[in-house]
């Protein structure tokens, strides 16, 4: 049994499963990958060809280049700064207040510190966002580390001293 603040005693079973925390990524995920979308279909769509036809006493060329327009180059930067926007809201100050993203929300669990049992705060959790980077810079395998782990953490939860739990009052998930 470890410890979780000053009187918590947790077991593993009592982690969030990595199955769970892989939903919650694609339910988190989900609106930036939309938002984007939009902007680059924008881009696609909104692209200008141009062709030239060079004709020679032996031969018929055309060449074309084509560019992208000026309104799908603003909808697609439009896209990423609402999409960064949004992924600051949701994994800085959503979670670092509440423990919990939206797809953490919707399936009832949080990330709060082991020490403190508490949630980690905009800056903190901003930064183990980004510590993430150190479970996908070794083939992603510390993504993987909640499989075998005792407290189901990734390599950026050790990092961060964090675990993930369900919600009080919530039952544990069932996927495992």
């Amino acid at each position: 049994c470890s410890l979780v603040g000053s009187e918590m005693c947790i077991r593993r079973r009592d982690y969030t499963p990595w199955l769970t925390r892989a939903l919650a990524f694609i339910i988190d995920i989900l609106p930036y990958v939309v938002v984007h979308g939009i902007g680059t279909a924008i881009l696609v769509a909104t692209q200008q060809t141009a062709c030239i036809t060079d004709v020679t006493q032996y031969a018929v060329n055309q060449y074309c280049a084509t560019q992208n327009s000026t309104v799908g180059m603003v909808a697609q930067w439009l896209a990423s700064i609402i999409g960064l926007f949004y992924l600051i809201w949701n994994y800085g100050y959503r979670q670092g207040t509440t423990g919990s993203s939206v797809g953490k929300s919707v399936l009832k669990f949080k990330v709060v510190s082991e020490l403190t049992g508490q949630p980690l705060g905009f800056g903190m959790s901003v930064v183990r966002s980004l510590a993430h980077f150190v479970d996908a810079i070794i083939c992603f395998i510390g993504f993987l580390f909640p499989l075998w782990d005792s407290k189901r953490q990734t390599l950026a939860d050790k990092i961060m001293t964090t675990v993930c739990l369900p919600i009080d009052g919530a039952e544990r998930p069932a996927v495992t």
